[in-house]
């Protein structure tokens, strides 16, 4: 259960577990200014020389955290290739020491983004690894972010950051906008101040450009192709909307969206600023890439659980459920996120003492410091066969109500999970009936079912088309589609003999 929303999980029954996911965290570095870098006939960019011994401390005490936070560091041999080619692209930022300064991770995540934090650490998921297509679209990438840091965004930006929430609303409901000045909503204000203090730092939208134009001038300067990036662009623009395509119009905004602009309105931009380079680089280094990226893991990780069409599994848990119709749902490292126009939900755990009456309090209270744990009656039920409770309250401020349940399971063994479910006033459960009744044990020949998808690198062979080699994709839903998003062709793409494409098993 690895994403950018706020995470009601209570860990220990202690307090609440805000949970960030894939932000882009500028790097705050208290050093001197370089000359400006100017980029073909763009305008003078500002970067420093060095990074500073203060933010290599911060990093380097954040760094264990967001691994933690987000899935871990990957563990196949993508992750060393990462880091070569991340430290090769740092170096053209001109920071001193910039190899030996930056430290390059391939995150275990299975949605698109990168960043940096402060201290020169730079990450980037395997699954937005997957996207590329060679070398250069990953340097272009890298660069992006080695640029975040060289321009001193995150210090310019450390008052506007924002921390992320469910669909956009989880956290706003909780902090007030929803439920204004009631003691429910003071309870819960608290309880951001708890937990994971990372933040999500959105950069405006001047300095994601800046970003781009310094990723691209590092690109030139380091040999590449600096029209990679644009190329990259297009391709999380094409995910993008496929996975709103697959998703429906339940599906939150995408990672890379989440924290960057529009990647759709950065491909022309970004094509033009490879031009104004000037550059003759031209290397793209595909096989290389290819070669690298074979067998890497592809979607979730089942030990962190599966999304397969509307349910979620997880073989380890044994357990299983749909979200209802018109609702998607987001993997996360601790919890699953539920959204849709009904409301929004999030399944997790927590400490179990052999109580739902008492771990139902704790989840509440863990929203809060564990103090004033708001009261209402307990209702029981069964569901397949699984001992369940639930508890409704209802959360008032002057201009808006809503009702937030916590439907917990106890599946034995000290272990129990739950929903928090959050709707307008007076729906209750309401539109997450269907998921509260679906939950089930898994059998273990079901469990030992769920297998990774990985991605598989092949030569095309005389006779193969786009529509047969999509038949091979692991997905029994717009395979077509994902095989040509995932290979950057378009709807009447040819495939030649020798070619090499990817293919999702």
């Amino acid at each position: 259960m690895t994403h950018r929303f706020v995470t009601v999980t209570a860990k220990g029954g202690e307090r609440m577990n805000w949970k960030l996911k894939l932000g882009c965290t500028g790097a705050a570095l208290a050093v001197a200014l370089s000359a400006p870098a100017v980029i073909g006939q763009q305008r003078a960019i500002r970067t420093v020389t060095s990074i500073s011994s203060q933010d290599k401390a911060s990093g380097a005490k954040q760094h264990p955290e967001l691994l933690k936070e987000f899935g871990g560091a990957y563990a196949g041999p993508q992750a060393k290739y990462v880091e070569s080619v991340g430290r090769r692209i740092a170096v053209q930022s001109g920071l001193s020491n910039a190899q030996g300064d930056f430290t390059v991770t391939l995150l275990n995540s299975p949605v698109n983004n990168a960043f940096a934090i402060p201290g020169g650490y730079i990450y980037v998921t395997r699954q937005l690894m997957a996207l590329m297509n060679d070398e250069a679209e990953l340097a272009g990438v890298l660069g992006h972010e080695v640029g975040h840091v060289a321009a001193r965004h995150g210090q310019r930006r450390q008052q506007a950051a924002q921390r992320n929430a469910i669909g956009g609303a989880l956290l706003q409901a909780l902090t007030g906008a929803l439920l204004g000045d009631s003691g429910f909503a003071g309870l819960i204000q608290k309880g951001i101040g708890t937990g994971s203090q990372l933040l999500t730092l959105k950069f405006s939208r001047s300095q994601e450009y800046e970003a781009d134009d310094l990723g691209i001038r590092y690109l030139a300067s380091g040999g590449y192709d600096p029209r990679a990036l644009s190329d990259m662009l297009a391709s999380l623009a094409a995910q993008s909307n496929l996975d709103a395509q697959v998703a429906g119009s339940a599906r939150s905004m995408p990672e890379w969206a989440s924290t960057h602009p529009d990647p759709a309105s950065r491909v022309e931009r970004a094509a033009r600023g490879a031009q104004a380079t000037r550059s003759t680089s031209t290397a793209r280094n595909r096989d290389a890439f290819l070669n690298a990226l074979d067998g890497v893991l592809y979607g979730d990780d089942p030990k962190q659980g599966v999304i397969e069409g509307s349910r979620f599994r997880h073989p380890a848990l044994r357990l299983s459920f749909a979200a209802p119709s018109g609702f998607g749902m987001e993997n996360g490292t601790d919890a699953v996120s539920i959204t849709g126009s009904g409301g929004q939900a999030q399944f997790g755990a927590a400490a179990y003492r052999g109580d739902l009456a008492a771990y139902i309090d704790s989840v509440f209270a863990a929203l809060g410091d564990g103090t004033g744990v708001p009261t209402g009656q307990v209702s029981r039920t069964t569901v397949n066969g699984i001992p369940a409770a639930w508890r409704t309250v209802r959360a008032t401020s002057q201009s808006s109500q809503v009702d937030a349940t916590v439907f917990a399971y106890d599946f034995g063994d000290g272990k129990a999970y739950h929903f928090l479910l959050l709707t307008p006033a007076g729906r209750g459960i309401g539109p997450f009936t269907s998921m509260v009744q679906s939950v089930q044990r898994l059998s273990a020949q079901e469990a030992a079912a769920i297998k990774a998808h990985r991605v598989d690198v092949v030569t095309v062979k005389a006779g193969d088309t786009v529509q047969s080699l999509s038949g091979h994709m692991g997905y029994s839903d717009y395979p077509l589609e994902r095989f040509l998003t995932i290979n950057a062709l378009s709807a009447n793409a040819i495939v030649r003999p020798g070619q090499r494409v990817k293919i999702v098993r």
